[in-house]
């Protein structure tokens, strides 16, 4: 029997990871009433901190035996300059490494630099991790095609040490081109949609939809002010932010937050949970520093919206908290699609904000007649490769859909970003929705 020394080290990673996960399990089954709530909120970031490094250390070890152990044996190897390269790609894979701990340590009112270089750095991490395998998939297979009667040659050696380069070369390009993309300020999206039974005195009502801001290590006061700046030029009769606002505390972010103070949409500013929220750990906090800013969280719960021309005609606004609430068994949490719409009848235009677009399919699946759902969530992917996996996991990945004859759900591709300040294959979006009557 193979004892534990004996395991090879990406072995020995995947038990850690396996290790962590279990004692994240077990910490929210039953330690959960044995520690105070500062405590097991510092526990729960410190383990998911623990588990995603966990499991980054098979991949670092691959990128390290590809772009550094390959060339250990040419004649290079005992120069300066491939000196400098070890350090190099050592100190980018700890960088890499150390993004995830700078939700523990370093969230501030603005972004400091060693968060912003340490999530640049996992976003490369990711670009050269899907290179490196697609590549050496590559070589495989022409290494089969080839025969494997071929002998090693000189060819076989140059071909080997190509593939590092080359992997390295496009990881430098799209880093670059997704960090100056992600720099732009959010492209502003103008869609009409119609709404069924929503009253013609509301005819083109403005809704602008704001999503996945994620305020924490790498976005700040700043981009927050030009956010809302662009929202107060649309002058929009209701603002709507679906989620994931923030990955940090409020008492510790409270001071990136006041721009948020500055919406002031005649028929109201409203706010559902993400699951980033619940990975905080602080959403009661969150909901009282929101109400101080005239912001009203819609916690399965529905409000009239009024038209200003006739307090007769009116649509149901209802908002659902996120499902990973109940994933989390975060106490009094949890999408309650019932109590969300209790008195939204299907006589009146009902608009549903979730975050999730699974929880917009679930919700579909239970009232059919809910007209328009506004979520957000999948960033479109933000980077690439990143953007496969987010459009196969969602039933709805980004843009406008149609379902069936009177429905329609939006997903929002996010107005800023989740910790990699980077996009590729997607844009940052304010969403200006044109209600529109039949």
């Amino acid at each position: 029997m193979i004892s534990f020394k004996q395991l090879p080290i990406e072995a020995k990673a995947a038990v850690a990871a396996g290790v962590v996960f279990f004692s994240m399990m077990l910490s929210r089954s039953y330690l959960a009433e044995k520690l105070d709530f500062r405590t097991r909120r510092w526990l729960l970031r410190l383990q998911m901190a623990l588990f995603a490094n966990t499991l980054m250390l098979m991949g670092s070890l691959h990128v390290w035996r590809s772009t550094v152990t390959t060339f250990t044996r040419s004649s290079a190897a005992n120069s300066f300059c491939f000196m400098l390269w070890k350090i190099a790609v050592f100190t980018f894979l700890a960088l890499a490494h150390s993004s995830f701990f700078t939700l523990l340590f370093l969230v501030a009112e603005e972004p400091y630099f060693f968060s912003l270089a340490a999530y640049t750095c996992l976003g490369a991490y990711i670009i050269l991790i899907f290179f490196l395998f697609t590549l050496g998939s590559v070589e495989q297979a022409y290494k089969f095609l080839a025969g494997r009667g071929a002998k090693a040659g000189t060819g076989n050696k140059n071909r080997t040490a190509l593939k590092p380069v080359l992997a390295v070369l496009l990881t430098v390009v799209l880093t670059v081109v997704g960090l100056l993309n992600a720099s732009q300020p959010p492209t502003v999206n103008s869609v009409e949609i119609p709404v069924h039974k929503l009253p013609s005195a509301m005819n083109n009502l403005k809704v602008v939809l704001l999503s996945d801001i994620h305020l924490g290590p790498t976005v700040g006061k700043t981009k927050l002010a030009m956010i809302v700046r662009m929202v107060q030029a649309l002058k929009p009769d209701i603002t709507v932010i679906v989620g994931d606002l923030s990955d940090a505390e409020a008492k510790i972010i409270r001071p990136a937050v006041e721009p948020l103070g500055e919406l002031d949409s005649p028929l109201g500013t409203y706010f559902v949970t993400g699951n980033h929220e619940y990975y905080t750990s602080d959403v009661s906090n969150w909901f009282e520093l929101l109400k101080s800013f005239n912001i009203q969280p819609l916690h399965n719960e529905n409000v009239k919206i009024v038209s200003p021309k006739s307090t007769s005609d009116w649509f149901c606004l209802a908002g659902v908290d996120d499902i990973e609430a109940d994933v989390l068994r975060y106490s009094g949490h949890g999408m309650d699609l019932k109590k969300a719409l209790r008195g939204c009848s299907s006589e009146h235009a009902i608009v549903l904000l979730a975050h999730q677009p699974i929880a917009a399919k679930w919700a579909l699946q239970e009232r059919p007649d809910i007209n328009l759902i506004l979520s957000g969530h999948t960033h479109g992917g933000q980077i690439f490769p990143l953007n496969a996996g987010a459009y196969l996991l969602n039933p709805f990945f980004v843009g406008l859909y149609q379902v069936g004859q009177n429905t329609f759900v939006y997903v929002s591709p996010g107005t800023m970003y989740y910790g990699i300040p980077m996009r590729l294959g997607s844009r940052a979006e304010i969403t200006e929705i044109i209600l529109r009557s039949p």
